[in-house]
């Protein structure tokens, strides 16, 4: 399985409107993704994880069984490139409100190669210390794991968002759900980057899984990102690591090295609790 990560780069001082950042993120999908077969994006770079004043202008409806018209462009990339595309995430605005009577979510969508919705994750747990996104948003309360289609298949993932990485048992739940790779896209700042370094080689190496994490780059909200998007094997091994700059890693996976490792060395199944 070959991945694109894609480390976005955007500052406070950019003027892109929405339709604008996403044909920019578009055609760096395409041009980037092709000969790829999974490609992923990071958190909320629709509309910046820490501009809250933006989230709802920037909140997209998301149709029963779709995606919103506003990624559409993303869609025909996936159609484009036959890659499996997940698009980080964005500000989602339902049109019910949720149990805390909030409107909005921080919600990933996944695209299968012919443009159309194949999962969909909310954010379990939302960083703000009752701030930010506990203020805005709704959290969500659903464990995604499932296989993706030809050509990203040949593994079970399990999606999550950024914070969530701070809640191990998210992860071993997932596992117990079949886990065999966590894709995370995130906007972790950079004062708490080695925590993101740290703990994504953890979720790796306690549950013998691959990682793809994709970070942002750049500020938001006056907030410098942290960067150092990875993709790390089941043993804790980086296979590659961005900077803090945009950047894009290509990375060439094993999906059989799962069960290699847990074969070889298999801690799992001494697991008590």
């Amino acid at each position: 399985m070959k991945i694109a990560v894609i480390q976005l780069a955007y500052g406070d001082g950019d003027t892109e409107s929405l339709p604008e950042r996403v044909a920019r993120v578009a055609d760096l999908a395409a041009t980037h993704g092709a000969g790829h077969d999974l490609v992923v994006l990071p958190e909320l770079w629709t509309a910046g994880c820490f501009a809250v004043d933006d989230w709802a202008d920037r909140a997209l409806t998301i149709p029963e069984g779709g995606i919103p018209e506003a990624l559409e462009p993303l869609a025909e990339v996936t159609r484009r490139i036959g890659a499996v595309l997940h698009t980080g995430s964005v500000v989602e605005r339902s049109e019910d409100a949720g149990p805390e009577g909030r409107h909005l979510w921080n919600t990933s969508l996944v695209l299968d190669p012919e443009g159309m919705r194949l999962a969909t994750y909310r954010k379990i747990h939302r960083f703000g210390f009752g701030q930010g996104e506990p203020k805005h948003m709704e959290a969500g309360d659903e464990l995604v794991i499932g296989e993706f289609p030809a050509p990203a298949d040949g593994l079970t993932v399990g999606l999550s968002t950024c914070y969530d990485l701070r809640f191990p048992e998210l992860y071993r739940a997932q596992l117990d759900e079949g886990a065999e790779m966590f894709v995370i896209p995130a906007a972790w700042p950079a004062p708490r980057v080695e925590a993101w370094r740290l703990l994504l080689r953890a979720r790796a190496v306690e549950n013998q899984c691959f990682v793809v994490a994709c970070n942002t780059a750049g500020t938001h909200a006056g907030q410098q990102m942290g960067g150092f998007s990875v993709v790390i094997d089941p043993w804790g091994t980086v296979l590659a690591e961005a900077g803090t700059e945009q950047e894009v890693l290509s990375v060439q996976i094993d999906p059989g090295a799962v069960a290699e490792a847990r074969e070889r060395f298999p801690v799992l199944a001494d697991r008590r609790l």
